[in-house]
């Protein structure tokens, strides 16, 4: 007989965080509103925990990954399905693994890995507005809410709260990663969506322009995709090179969101190479834009225009090896991907720090 093969079940969730309002605001709001005054000056954080009936114990929204779905998508809908809260993704915060026979009990530090496990990835995310949640629906796609039998109670509690709620020493050990990375600022951090256009028509069998060269049928197939990818995010400025496959890389989402897209002149190939600082120069620019304004964007460029965005944005990564992720050698990124460029203001304004960069890699499937 052969030997017995580890079986791995794939989940993902999140840290739900907020700012509570006016006073000490309380900690009932089990769908997402506590009732308080909004005008008042937000206070403490709070972050969502849920209770599962099944284990009678007090955890992190998450859930397995549906067939062909990312681990970030799942993240997303598992939380909005357990506390009904719509989200946007946040900076990661990392993974647990545990054995399946220790589901639902205190302890998860069972060194055994040979055993059939869970293999959960966590990110920090934070409520959106049920207007957004609508509009990028068609996106996402369906999150239906869980019954009671799998969740029957949401709470939203300061982090000490929490810390004393938790029933798993994981989650605690998550929280602890949540508060360093609060300190680090990443409560201010919103994402910057840089998006590499689908694969194109070969440059020497197009007959037209290089500025009109389309997708091809696979690379608009991969865009498609990655608007269920991207709205894990949700940008709301949609930001673009106006050459063909670049607009049509992001137009489904444009589309899907009933968002405009906005026409970047000087990150064209041609505009590029003829003024690398001045491509810079609007693509920084759109960077200060999303943090002073707190606006998630997504920006589509080609490929030489990447590197020479890389070449700048090493230089503002809070760390040498997060500036490795931007990859030094051509291509950059591969065709239909994009990466979320986490920044938060530098201290006293001046400027930015990338605090975190996530590869997202549409499933065409």
């Amino acid at each position: 007989m052969g030997a017995t093969v580890k079986r791995v079940i794939e989940a993902a969730g999140g840290i739900v965080y907020r700012r509570r309002r006016g006073g000490d605001g309380g900690a009932d709001g089990a769908n997402g509103t506590d009732g308080a005054d909004e005008s008042r000056q937000p206070g403490e954080i709070e972050v969502c925990l849920v209770h599962r009936p099944k284990y009678g114990d007090w955890s992190w929204p998450k859930g397995k990954l549906d067939p062909n779905e990312s681990h970030r998508h799942a993240a997303v809908r598992e939380i909005g399905e357990e506390t009904g809260v719509p989200v946007a993704l946040g900076p990661y915060l990392g993974e647990v693994e545990y054995p399946l026979n220790e589901e639902g009990k205190k302890s998860r530090h069972t060194k055994n890995r040979t055993v059939d496990s869970k293999h959960v990835l966590f990110w920090m995310a934070t409520p959106i507005s049920e207007e957004d949640g609508r509009r990028r629906g068609a996106a996402f796609g369906p999150v239906h809410r869980a019954d009671a039998g799998e969740i029957d109670e949401v709470r939203w509690l300061t982090v000490a709260e929490a810390r004393k709620k938790l029933s798993h020493s994981t989650d605690k050990d998550l929280l602890a990663t949540f508060v360093d990375r609060i300190e680090e600022g990443a409560e201010r951090a919103v994402p910057f969506l840089l998006v590499r256009h689908g694969k194109a028509e070969p440059r020497k069998s197009w007959k037209g322009s290089d500025a009109n060269r389309p997708l091809t049928p696979r690379g608009a197939a991969c865009a498609f995709a990655l608007s269920h990818e991207l709205a894990c995010f949700n940008p709301v400025r949609l930001c673009t090179s106006p050459w063909i496959r670049c607009m049509e890389t992001i137009e489904m989402f444009s589309w899907q969101t009933d968002r405009r897209m906005v026409m970047l002149e000087p990150l064209t190939e041609d505009a590029f190479a003829a003024g690398p600082e001045a491509a810079w120069r609007c693509f920084y620019g759109e960077m200060l834009s999303a943090l002073e304004r707190h606006t998630p964007t997504a920006v589509c460029m080609h490929r030489p225009v990447i590197g020479g965005m890389f070449e700048h944005l090493r230089g503002l990564c809070a760390s040498k090896s997060l500036a490795k992720r931007l990859i030094a050698k051509s291509p950059y990124m591969t065709t239909g991907t994009a990466l979320a460029l986490f920044a938060v203001p530098e201290e006293g304004g001046a400027g930015v720090r990338i605090i975190d960069i996530q590869k997202v890699v549409p499933l065409v499937y």
